[in-house]
């Protein structure tokens, strides 16, 4: 009878049996003596779903029939179906049955579904001390009941009523196991298959005990001996495939595995055993399909959700594996490979610090896993904690000194630590270590790349190219050498032979679009973009890249086209869908956005990105209510991220609640003090709230950040000025400029200096800057735009025509250049004008400028409508509000002037609004 080792089971929740059944017309008029005497013969040749049949149908027909009913209750058992067989064995109990013969199989019906105080109370003590298997069903009820002497007795009592009962043997052996007596056990299960060799529970017995001691030959014999005395021995099959698989022997492991499904059709332990066999095989999608089958019906099964997190990661699902993962963790806390695992999915999804805290249980234990201490060393590279990543790979290192990636990893850890020459040491020996790896020599040569020592990168490529004459990638990071060195021709060769080598390799394509679009030769970037398209059809990567090009050349619907035809060529593809919904949302076709996030989502219900979008969706639709339950969900999926308390302030803004808005934004900080966008929002609900003490306290916080330290001075620093204190705010400026030489905060520098007098020293400052950073274009407009306020107009016209020159497709400069030649009565501002409208036609500064031009040229057809366009983007514009009353004034319109102008009166108390008053008057 079916015994399993205490603590290696699955648990009865996993064994179902799917088999078939029906009534045949035929069998409709047999007595049930002549259908239980096929099912019989049907069993014997091992057809035992037609056994099945043959039972179910006896029993309709003669429902009290007890010896039917027993037959069907023992089939059940056999298959798996210990639920059903109880039924049966019971009600054929009740029609008379023997209970010699009934009670051990419900007895072991029982002990399938883990019942030991009904096995106890079915088979009393008086019952049982006459028959072995019975008092062994007692023995093995006590131990389960964490009763160890009383089922010892037991045992004891079952070998005096037969010395060779091999259920006896085998209670003893699992009663040594519980006293952690593993000679003891070993001792009593081979005495089991000696003095019982045809029992093929004693030898399913040792076989597992032989499996969980690490010895699989052996172990194979005594499975393939359960095999053969009882061929349909699902769990047999099952064990040997596991250990098939364990040892590379893919053919062998399927072979058993579908011996398992043939016994017993949808049976989840064959089932987990094609998914590890996938998955093993490196067949991702496959074992995805099979282990969800099994977690569908056994959601807690530990195996399985282990494995689902292990394919998860291995398919880039890093979300669903975290998932997973500390399921599994939370019932099973001291698995290495598991915690690995996690710690891996976290650091893929950007999160240093709880992959650190996921490792420090297993390093607080003080193994000496180098794969353990490699993973530690990169959470702390990536949480940028050099000095620690450092001596996590050097210990590594130290237990791995051949493993060349470790190495690698050190190298790059050193580099964080400035330590250039002995980074580029170590990673030279990566790549000498294992000169057959690509990827050691790559990271050398980007590193030398980044020390912008690219004579040595140069070197480090062509022996790249030399190790790997055929590989394209090398060819490829060859070129990026090149043209790192400003040897464009050379590049393209690189490159080229790249491509040569692999025609779909994407890397290649883009970066010779790149030089292509250098060139001023668009056409040719699109052309190899279609090429490879012509190769791979379905390629996402191509597709997105033309429909960037396609935005370039402000073309948006030929963009949203390809953006369309990637996604419905990858319909299974959540990459291609985001970028499509992110593309609709800056369209503004906010509904096909909704549409297409509600599709995506419904396919992947707590993918993270869709969520996200799904949310940002909903709020560009009004649906603020629907986004907080999107962005709750998205919460619930990723409780540590930042990211999602983040959206759900934006959330609670859009409701109007500021309150749960400002909670979620300080958790958003709490989580990740490196998040700019929550600190941001909190600085613009302080200064909204007028409160300039919260304003200061965050600005303070992002000076304690050393990735946000210019911004959190820069803040303060605007703070000061608002108020009045140049004086004050200008140090704080200087300070975010030594952080970040920028031309943004230099002018905000020159601003400040103007204020405290220093006109001659700021405008040294700009002078200076414009030298040295001919192509600024920011520095440019500003300067232009000083001349522009000053009514400087042809110095400001020439400012602007520089600004233009080296940035022609920019549509402030051109906006600005237009009003400039507008002032000038330069013929010129019209077509300036309508330039920038091509290029930013939404943009109400653009449309102001235009629709004024058109309107001073007496085009009030045209120009109106832009002004009125300009006022509805930027309602709160005084000034654009203004441009507009004049021009309905001139138009004739002089209702619809007074009530813009009375509207400039209400709510503004600037230049803007004396003029509106004046006008006002007139009219």
């Amino acid at each position: 009878m079916p015994r399993h080792l205490i603590k290696h089971t699955l648990t009865a929740a996993l064994v179902t049996a799917a088999l078939g059944t029906g009534l045949a017309a035929c069998n409709q008029t047999k007595p049930t003596a002549t259908l239980l005497a096929e099912a019989k013969a049907y069993q014997e040749k091992g057809d035992r779903k037609a056994a099945m049949i043959q039972l179910k149908n006896a029993v309709a027909n003669t429902p009290e029939d007890a010896e039917a009913r027993f037959q069907l209750g023992a089939l059940h058992l056999d298959s798996g179906d210990a639920v059903s067989a109880e039924k049966e064995l019971r009600k054929a109990l009740s029609l008379g049955i023997s209970a010699d013969r009934a009670l051990p199989l419900l007895g072991r019906a029982l002990q399938t579904q883990g019942q030991p105080a009904k096995i106890l109370e079915e088979i009393t003590a008086e019952k049982a001390k006459a028959s072995a298997e019975l008092l062994a069903l007692r023995g093995d009820a006590l131990l389960m009941s964490q009763k160890p002497d009383e089922a010892k007795q037991a045992f004891e009592q079952a070998l005096q009523v037969k010395a060779t009962s091999g259920e006896a043997l085998t209670g003893l052996a699992r009663h040594a196991l519980y006293r952690n007596d593993i000679e003891a056990a070993e001792r009593f299960a081979n005495e089991a298959v000696g003095k019982d060799p045809k029992n093929p529970d004693a030898w399913l017995f040792q076989a597992n005990l032989l499996r969980s001691l690490n010895k699989p030959e052996q172990a194979m014999t005594a499975f393939t001996r359960v095999t053969e005395l009882r061929p349909h021995d699902r769990i047999a099959h099952v064990e040997k495939a596991y250990i098939q698989i364990s040892q590379g022997k893919f053919e062998e492991a399927r072979k058993n595995i579908k011996a398992a499904q043939d016994n017993a059709p949808g049976n989840l332990l064959a089932t987990y055993a094609q998914a590890l066999l996938d998955f093993t095989q490196g067949k991702n999608a496959l074992a995805q399909e099979s282990v969800q089958k099994v977690l569908k019906n056994a959601p807690n099964h530990m195996p399985s959700i282990l494995l689902a997190g292990a394919i998860e990661l291995n398919l880039g699902a890093t979300q669903q594996a975290e998932q997973h993962l500390r399921k599994y963790l939370e019932t099973n806390s001291d698995n290495l490979y598991a915690r690995k695992l996690l710690a891996q999915a976290q650091l893929k999804n950007a999160q240093p610090q709880d992959a650190a805290a996921t490792l420090a249980p297993a390093l607080e234990s003080g193994a000496n896993d180098p794969q353990l201490l490699a993973l530690a060393g990169q959470s702390y590279l990536q949480a940028r904690d050099f000095d620690r990543a450092t001596a996590y790979f050097e210990k590594a290192s130290s237990i791995a000194p051949k493993v060349a990636a470790l190495h690698t990893s050190l190298g790059l850890s050193r580099l964080g630590q400035g330590e250039k020459d002995k980074a580029i040491n170590d990673l030279e020996k990566g790549a000498a270590l294992d000169p057959g790896s690509l990827q050691g020599g790559m990271t050398l040569v980007q590193a030398e790349l980044n020390l912008k020592r690219h004579d040595k990168a140069l070197a480090a490529a062509q022996r790249l190219v030399k190790q790997h004459p055929d590989n394209a990638q090398a060819h490829g990071i060859l070129g990026a050498v090149h043209f790192a060195k400003g040897d464009v021709p050379e590049a393209r060769v690189s490159l080229e032979k790249a491509l040569a080598l692999q025609p779909t390799y994407f890397a290649a394509v883009s970066s010779l679009a790149q030089l292509d679009l250098r060139e001023k030769k668009p056409a040719e970037a699109k052309a190899r973009f279609t090429a490879l398209l012509a190769k791979d059809p379905k390629h996402i990567g191509a597709m997105n890249a033309l429909a960037e090009l396609a935005l370039l050349e402000k073309k948006p619907a030929e963009a949203t086209s390809w953006l369309e035809k990637a996604s419905t060529s990858n319909p299974e593809a959540v990459a291609p869908a985001l970028q499509l919904g992110t593309h609709y949302l800056r369209i503004k076709e906010n509904q096909k956005a909704l549409t297409l996030a509600r599709k995506t989502q419904t396919a992947n219900p707590t993918h993270p990105d869709v969520l996200d979008l799904l949310g940002q969706a909903q709020l560009a639709n009004n649906d603020a209510s629907g986004a907080l339950d999107s962005y709750s969900r998205l919460t619930n999926v990723l409780p540590k991220s930042a990211m999602a308390q983040y959206r759900m302030a934006a959330a609670y803004m859009a409701l109007k609640n500021e309150t749960e808005a400002a909670n979620h934004l300080k958790r958003a900080v709490a989580l990740d003090p490196d998040f700019l966008p929550a600190h941001l929002a909190q600085i613009d609900l302080a200064t909204r709230g007028n409160r300039p003490e919260l304003v200061l306290a965050n600005a303070r916080a992002l000076q304690a950040r050393e990735a946000h330290r210019a911004i959190g001075y820069v803040i303060e620093a605007d703070l000061l000025s608002a108020q009045g204190k140049a004086t004050q705010a200008l140090p704080l400026y200087e300070k975010a400029f030594a952080e970040k030489q920028d031309a943004k905060i230099l002018i905000n520098i020159h601003r400040a200096m103007l204020q405290s007098g220093k006109e001659a020293q700021a405008d040294s400052r700009i002078a200076n800057w414009m030298k040295t950073h001919p192509d600024d274009v920011a520095m440019a407009l500003y300067v232009a735009e000083r001349s522009l306020a000053k009514g400087q107009y042809k110095q400001a016209a020439s400012q602007f025509e520089a600004a233009t020159r080296v940035a022609p497709g920019n549509a402030i400069a051109l906006n600005n250049l237009a009003w400039t030649y507008q002032q000038l009565k330069d013929p010129r501002a019209l077509e300036t004008a309508e330039a920038a409208y091509r290029i930013s036609g939404d943009n109400p500064a653009v449309l102001d400028t235009l629709g004024m031009i058109l309107a001073e040229r007496g085009d009030l057809k045209r120009g109106l409508p832009m002004l009125q366009k300009a006022v509805s983007l930027a309602p709160h514009s005084g000034d654009l509000r203004l441009h507009l009353a004049e021009v309905l004034a001139k138009s004739g319109d002089k209702a619809a002037a007074r009530k813009e102008l009375e509207t400039i009166v209400a709510k503004s108390n600037g230049p803007g609004a004396a003029r509106a008053k004046t006008l006002l008057e007139q009219l």
